[in-house]
């Protein structure tokens, strides 16, 4: 029987070969439209720092909370400020 962590370490590995892989094939055409959606995704992850942060605990549990919601926050800004910077990339130029 394996154990939890190495559960969690085989979860881990197998999910990055697949994603690695899955990304691999995505023609360049697409990169922007899923970065955006990746993007949206992640602001899943910061509605759970706020909940880390709100949860009732110590002053650690309260600061890693504080540090995943400013990690989170600053992850899903620059995420969409990069896909806007790339969507402006692909504008017809005016003349």
């Amino acid at each position: 029987m394996l154990s939890p962590l190495m559960v969690d370490i085989y979860v881990l590995m197998l999910a990055s070969f697949v994603g690695f892989e899955l990304i691999r094939k995505v023609p360049p055409t697409l990169h922007t439209p899923l970065m955006s959606g990746t993007n949206a995704i992640t602001g899943i992850s910061l509605v759970g720092a706020l909940v880390a942060a709100g949860h009732e605990g110590g002053m650690i549990t309260k600061f890693l909370g504080l540090l995943a919601v400013i990690s989170a926050a600053i992850n899903v800004v620059g995420g969409f400020m990069l896909t806007d910077r790339m969507l402006k990339m692909f504008r017809k130029k005016e003349k």
